[in-house]
Protein backbone atom coordinates (compact mmCIF):
# COMPACT_ATOMS: atom_id res chain seq x y z
CA UNK A 1 0.00 0.00 0.00
CA UNK A 2 1.11 3.59 -0.49
CA UNK A 3 1.73 6.12 2.28
CA UNK A 4 -1.84 7.47 2.11
CA UNK A 5 -3.33 4.02 2.60
CA UNK A 6 -0.85 3.23 5.38
CA UNK A 7 -1.79 6.51 7.03
CA UNK A 8 -5.52 5.76 6.91
CA UNK A 9 -5.08 2.18 8.09
CA UNK A 10 -2.70 3.00 10.95
CA UNK A 11 -4.10 6.34 12.08
CA UNK A 12 -0.69 8.01 11.71
CA UNK A 13 -0.48 11.01 9.39
CA UNK A 14 1.65 10.75 6.27
CA UNK A 15 3.78 13.61 7.59
CA UNK A 16 4.49 11.71 10.83
CA UNK A 17 5.20 8.51 8.90
CA UNK A 18 7.84 10.38 6.90
CA UNK A 19 9.24 11.85 10.11
CA UNK A 20 9.39 8.48 11.85
CA UNK A 21 11.15 7.05 8.83
CA UNK A 22 13.65 9.95 8.76
CA UNK A 23 14.65 9.37 12.40
CA UNK A 24 14.89 5.61 11.96
CA UNK A 25 11.88 4.68 14.07
CA UNK A 26 10.45 2.74 11.13
CA UNK A 27 13.47 1.67 9.10
CA UNK A 28 13.56 -0.36 5.93
CA UNK A 29 10.44 0.86 4.14
CA UNK A 30 10.52 -0.62 0.67
CA UNK A 31 10.40 1.70 -2.32
CA UNK A 32 9.40 1.27 -5.93
CA UNK A 33 11.84 1.98 -8.75
CA UNK A 34 10.28 5.43 -8.94
CA UNK A 35 11.07 6.01 -5.25
CA UNK A 36 7.55 5.70 -3.84
CA UNK A 37 7.23 4.13 -0.42
CA UNK A 38 5.45 0.78 -0.24
CA UNK A 39 4.03 -0.40 3.08
CA UNK A 40 3.07 -3.90 4.09
CA UNK A 41 0.88 -5.18 6.90
CA UNK A 42 3.84 -5.48 9.28
CA UNK A 43 4.71 -1.81 8.63
CA UNK A 44 1.14 -0.79 9.42
CA UNK A 45 1.22 -2.91 12.57
CA UNK A 46 4.41 -1.11 13.62
CA UNK A 47 2.79 2.25 12.88
CA UNK A 48 -0.18 1.31 15.07
CA UNK A 49 2.24 0.36 17.87
CA UNK A 50 3.93 3.75 17.48
CA UNK A 51 0.57 5.54 17.41
CA UNK A 52 -0.58 3.89 20.63
CA UNK A 53 2.79 4.59 22.28
CA UNK A 54 2.57 8.22 21.22
CA UNK A 55 -1.03 8.45 22.47
CA UNK A 56 0.26 7.34 25.87
CA UNK A 57 2.87 10.09 25.77
CA UNK A 58 6.03 8.06 25.30
CA UNK A 59 9.02 9.97 23.96
CA UNK A 60 10.73 8.99 20.70
CA UNK A 61 13.67 7.44 22.60
CA UNK A 62 11.25 5.40 24.71
CA UNK A 63 9.29 4.35 21.61
CA UNK A 64 12.59 3.25 20.04
CA UNK A 65 13.38 1.13 23.11
CA UNK A 66 9.85 -0.30 23.20
CA UNK A 67 9.96 -1.20 19.50
CA UNK A 68 13.28 -3.00 20.01
CA UNK A 69 11.84 -4.91 22.97
CA UNK A 70 8.65 -5.68 21.03
CA UNK A 71 10.64 -7.29 18.24
CA UNK A 72 12.88 -9.20 20.66
CA UNK A 73 11.25 -12.52 21.46
CA UNK A 74 13.76 -13.15 24.25
CA UNK A 75 13.07 -9.81 25.99
CA UNK A 76 12.53 -9.63 29.72
CA UNK A 77 9.17 -8.15 30.63
CA UNK A 78 10.96 -6.36 33.48
CA UNK A 79 12.71 -4.20 30.87
CA UNK A 80 9.36 -3.15 29.40
CA UNK A 81 7.89 -2.58 32.85
CA UNK A 82 10.82 -0.38 33.84
CA UNK A 83 10.17 1.91 30.86
CA UNK A 84 6.45 2.06 31.69
CA UNK A 85 7.03 2.78 35.40
CA UNK A 86 9.54 5.49 34.60
CA UNK A 87 7.00 7.07 32.22
CA UNK A 88 4.27 6.85 34.86
CA UNK A 89 6.55 8.70 37.27
CA UNK A 90 7.10 11.45 34.69
CA UNK A 91 3.35 11.73 34.01
CA UNK A 92 2.55 11.94 37.72
CA UNK A 93 5.15 14.69 38.22
CA UNK A 94 3.56 16.64 35.35
CA UNK A 95 0.13 16.09 36.89
CA UNK A 96 1.36 17.57 40.19
CA UNK A 97 2.79 20.57 38.35
CA UNK A 98 -0.47 21.08 36.45
CA UNK A 99 -2.47 20.82 39.69
CA UNK A 100 -0.26 23.45 41.31
CA UNK A 101 -0.77 25.71 38.29
CA UNK A 102 -4.53 25.24 38.47
CA UNK A 103 -4.54 25.89 42.23
CA UNK A 104 -2.56 29.11 41.78
CA UNK A 105 -4.81 30.37 38.99
CA UNK A 106 -7.94 29.38 40.91
CA UNK A 107 -6.69 31.27 43.98
CA UNK A 108 -5.95 34.37 41.89
CA UNK A 109 -9.28 34.17 40.06
CA UNK A 110 -11.18 33.67 43.33
CA UNK A 111 -9.68 36.90 44.67
CA UNK A 112 -10.40 38.93 41.54
CA UNK A 113 -13.63 40.94 41.66
CA UNK A 114 -14.01 40.72 37.87
CA UNK A 115 -15.59 44.16 37.72
CA UNK A 116 -14.76 47.48 36.04
CA UNK A 117 -12.06 48.41 38.56
CA UNK A 118 -8.45 48.24 37.33
CA UNK A 119 -7.00 46.42 40.32
CA UNK A 120 -6.70 42.72 39.62
CA UNK A 121 -5.08 40.06 41.81
CA UNK A 122 -4.42 37.95 38.72
CA UNK A 123 -2.26 40.66 37.12
CA UNK A 124 -0.68 41.46 40.50
CA UNK A 125 0.12 37.78 41.08
CA UNK A 126 1.68 37.42 37.63
CA UNK A 127 3.72 40.59 38.13
CA UNK A 128 4.88 39.41 41.56
CA UNK A 129 5.90 36.04 40.20
CA UNK A 130 3.44 34.14 42.37
CA UNK A 131 3.95 30.47 41.53
CA UNK A 132 1.68 28.92 44.08
CA UNK A 133 -1.21 30.11 46.19
CA UNK A 134 -0.32 31.27 49.68
CA UNK A 135 -0.69 28.39 52.05
CA UNK A 136 -3.08 28.99 54.92
CA UNK A 137 -1.39 28.89 58.27
CA UNK A 138 -2.81 26.57 60.86
CA UNK A 139 -4.16 28.29 63.95
CA UNK A 140 -1.77 28.02 66.84
CA UNK A 141 -2.94 26.00 69.78
CA UNK A 142 -2.40 27.17 73.27
CA UNK A 143 0.03 25.05 75.12
CA UNK A 144 -1.68 23.07 77.80
CA UNK A 145 0.07 22.81 81.09
CA UNK A 146 -0.68 19.71 83.02
CA UNK A 147 0.17 19.42 86.62
CA UNK A 148 2.27 16.43 87.54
Amino acid sequence: MNIGEASKTSGVSAKMIRYYESIGLIPGIMRTHAGYRVYGESDVHTLRFIRRSRDLGFSVPDMTRLLKLWSDGSRASSDVKQIALQHISTIEAKMRELQEMADTLRHLADHCHGDDRPNCPIIDGLAAGLTSPPRPTAPRRRAEHRGV
